[in-house]
């Protein structure tokens, strides 16, 4: 039993049909380009660390931890432009898709389960 009253056929309204413009691109994700310029940063302190002089102030891991922290910082910032330009390429190539939504018809799979 429904709380529902019983409508007869020709009482029932005509579905509207609701149209709508969407606009459809590929952002790219900003966190993943940040990470790799950090990665980058850190490849980079390691390329420093092999190819600066040793001396006996300073140990390679002390050089490595001083280039890390001052790379890792620019190389995020770079992984971050970049993916501003791929963003701002993105909304030029984006497209508009028209989107048509269409009410569920009552002969349809679901229209028989009908759960109090």
């Amino acid at each position: 039993m429904t709380s529902q009253p019983a409508q007869n056929p020709s009482e029932t309204p005509a579905p509207l049909v609701e149209r709508r413009e969407l606009t459809v691109r590929r952002a790219p994700k900003f966190v993943p380009f940040m990470i790799a310029g950090a990665l980058a940063g850190v490849v980079t302190a390691a390329i420093f660390t092999l190819l600066a002089p040793g001396g006996e102030e300073f140990e390679a891991s002390s050089i490595f931890g001083f280039f890390t922290v001052l790379l890792m910082v620019p190389g995020a910032g770079l992984g971050a432009i970049v993916a501003l330009v791929i963003d701002r390429q993105s909304v030029r190539r984006a497209k508009t898709a028209v989107v048509q939504f269409v009410p569920d018809s009552e002969g349809g799979p679901d229209a028989g389960d009908e759960r109090a």
